[in-house]
């Protein structure tokens, strides 16, 4: 990046002071265009309707995984999101990891300050994705650090406080990592690849993972503003821990909006553009956002699942015909993440500036 994005375009304003203040408008730069505000009035509905629950416990046991498998196909086909229970995550350490990082958000402001980002890296306590000047806001803070490749690592940049975050996050991104590897195999084999090719094609084990702690505090009009902005993740698959008892990510269903209902020591997953290029579109990312509460905060944990970053990522072979070229113009994860640093959220118009003329 060049050196002007070395620092803010603007004061930084700290969404949980602002929100601690007890403001009973939201400002103006969080507001966003009436498009793009929620509705919060009660919907109508004749089904329930949330993203598919698939029950990982088979995987551990017996050789026959063609539920599982079917079930998660059709989820990525036809959602792109899905959750996963009995995954291999102890939850103890889901909700330990959970309730940390929510103590972090609530140390005096100093302790945090200690750890502000720039534009450079946005590893850190961050408030803004996006560096251009003006524009309008999410309402959420935010932390952001590195866990592979391990050159990248540094626990330095990772709080001291609590006392046992840093151990904490290391043996939760550890077992996410695990995680996601055996997803990889499952998507890998539903595309009807090899087990180990779309791992592969990430690096094989030279893949990046990193991990956004979002907090969304308190809004006074949550009708008018989003916690995130309507986007679909850059990266390759995300993991994301959100907090069961208080709704927020909402994913896009057609012309709608799903919000989904976490069950109880569940992980969301879904798909990301990285995959969706290397699979020619046969699994697409889908857009979600997040809207905020009037009388709860949330924190949640998104774990990405990403390739090497200096690997180009193109459509597979396997998925080019000469009825079905490729779709996407091959590029490197970290010339793509460059777009949603300098923009901030904006739909899938990333991955659809990728498609190639034809």
């Amino acid at each position: 990046m060049s050196s002007l994005q070395q620092v803010w375009p603007e004061p930084i304003v700290r969404v949980q002071s602002l929100s601690e203040t007890g403001v009973s408008e939201v400002p103006d730069r969080y507001i966003k265009p009436p498009s793009e505000r929620p509705s919060l009035e009660p919907q109508p509905v004749v089904e329930e309707t949330n993203i598919p629950l698939i029950d990982l416990g088979d995987l551990l046991v017996g050789d026959d995984h063609s539920t599982i498998l079917n079930q998660i196909s059709e989820a990525c086909r036809d959602w792109g999101f899905f959750q996963v229970v009995n995954h291999g995550v102890s939850v103890e350490l889901m909700h330990r990891a959970l309730q940390l990082w929510a103590h972090f958000f609530h140390l005096p402001i100093g302790e945090k300050l200690i750890y502000a980002n720039s534009p450079l890296t946005f590893e850190g306590y961050g408030s803004r994705l996006g560096v251009e000047k003006g524009a309008i806001l999410d309402w959420s803070d935010y932390f952001f650090l590195n866990y592979l490749p391990e050159t990248l690592r540094d626990h330095n940049k990772w709080p001291t406080l609590p006392p046992s975050l840093r151990e904490t996050v290391d043996e939760y991104c550890r077992e996410l990592v695990k995680l996601g590897g055996t997803l990889m195999k499952l998507f890998s084999i539903n595309l009807g690849l090899g087990e180990d090719h779309l791992q592969k094609a990430f690096g094989g084990d030279d893949i990046g993972a990193c991990m956004r702690v979002n907090f969304y505090p308190k809004c006074p009009q949550p009708d008018l503003t989003l916690g995130l902005s309507s986007h679909s993740d850059p990266g390759g698959m995300t993991i994301l821990l959100p907090d069961d008892h208080v709704a927020g990510l909402q994913v896009r269903r057609g012309d709608s909006w799903v919000t989904v209902k976490v069950a109880p020591g569940a992980f969301v997953i879904n798909i990301g553009d990285q995959i969706q290029v290397l699979s020619n579109a046969n699994y697409k990312s889908v857009e979600h956002r997040v809207i905020v509460n009037s009388a709860k905060e949330r924190v949640s944990l998104a774990f990405f699942y990403n390739p090497k970053s200096d690997l180009p990522i193109g459509p597979l072979k396997e998925f080019v015909t000469p009825d079905f070229p490729a779709l996407y113009t091959p590029t490197t994860f970290n010339e793509y993440r460059q777009y949603i640093r300098m923009k901030g959220p904006r739909g899938k118009s990333q991955v659809e500036s990728l498609k190639c003329p034809h």
